[in-house]
């Protein structure tokens, strides 16, 4: 990225070069996640991606989480195409369990974050795809939150559609995003923004026809430079690392964090299966003197609604879980 800067600024690049980047980057996260690069989209957006499916979809039913991020939340309604449920929550059960229990004959398609960040609890994707073909509703999932960290076997998955923001779990620049159509899903999708960047080849600038291209590149957003290029680079690294390993690595760590502030009084807000994101509540801690004591000691981490969140990844350690346990020890002995 200091490279890149270097040349906007001296003005010693090739345009082509840095436009090249996005359909590169599709091959490499093709590969990494193990699909065919044909079925591949390069967005630019979590909502842009949901959006582009709520166009291209029969209209119907929609199912999501009540507390689903509103990127893969808002998509939905803003179409008029479909009628979202809400699939509320009940004391004590999973999210997992609420969305199967939403499902019916009038539902066209479940829409699920496989993690969020606001409780860290990990859907169990298998059991939802299951409910959705009882009922021949299709599955759009959403990775934003777990891919990168998560060892989610897609295609014994089959989910119909899958969404992932790199900006996150993928440690990519933000406006580098992609979205993956099953095989026989693809003749329907219809580009929400076209442009050049969503013809078939040859490529051209001026003039028509329109020519949609054959596979999900007639999806495509045109690429923001920048973006595609740390993209490129974050796939690399992540590439070179084992995915389960990076799984195991991180789920271990967050469990012993999980556990050691149990210990403390801090109970875990999830009630599903853990993922590497821990979500616990405070109690009677005041969330500012949380956030100012994190602050303090220089630890990532986040206090919402009464809650502090802490994420691991594979560049954590158990010095990270000691860090920010021992500033909920010095805390809880103060009140």
């Amino acid at each position: 990225m200091e490279t890149l800067a270097h040349g906007w600024l001296h003005g010693d690049f090739c345009w082509t070069d840095w436009d090249a980047a996005a359909d590169k980057a599709r091959i490499d996260f093709a590969n990494y996640i193990g699909v065919h690069r044909s079925m591949v989209a390069t967005v630019s957006s979590l909502s842009e991606a949901a959006a582009t499916v709520a166009g291209s979809v029969p209209a119907g039913v929609v199912v999501l989480a009540e507390d689903e991020f509103r990127s893969n939340l808002l998509p939905w309604w803003g179409t008029g195409r479909s009628s979202v449920r809400v699939a509320r929550r009940r004391e004590g059960v999973s999210r997992t369990q609420s969305l199967i229990e939403a499902i019916d004959s009038d539902v066209v398609l479940v829409a699920v974050s496989e993690v969020l960040s606001n409780d860290g609890e990990r859907v169990d994707l298998a059991k939802v795809r299951q409910a959705c073909a009882d009922k021949n509703a299709r599955l759009f999932v959403n990775l934003t939150q777990s891919l990168g960290v998560l060892n989610t076997d897609l295609a014994e998955l089959d989910a119909d559609y899958v969404a992932v923001h790199g900006y996150k779990w993928m440690l990519c620049p933000r406006g580098a995003a992609w979205l993956v159509v099953r095989e026989d899903r693809m003749d329907e999708m219809t580009p929400l923004v076209p442009s050049w960047k969503t013809t078939g080849p040859p490529v051209g600038y001026f003039g028509g026809p329109y020519r949609q291209a054959d596979d999900m590149s007639r999806c495509d957003a045109a690429p923001a430079w920048f973006s595609w290029i740390g993209a490129r680079s974050a796939l690399k690294l992540l590439a070179s690392l084992g995915r389960g390993q990076v799984e195991q690595h991180c789920l271990r760590l967050a469990a012993a964090f999980a556990e050691r502030a149990d210990v403390l009084g801090f109970r875990d807000a999830s009630l599903g299966a853990p993922s590497h994101i821990v979500s616990v509540e405070l109690g009677n801690l005041d969330p500012i003197a949380v956030n100012y004591a994190l602050m303090q000691r220089k630890i990532k981490a986040t206090v919402h609604n009464g809650r502090l969140r802490v994420g691991f990844h594979y560049f954590n350690s158990p010095d990270d879980v000691a860090c920010v346990t021992d500033l909920l020890t010095d805390l809880r002995s103060q009140y």
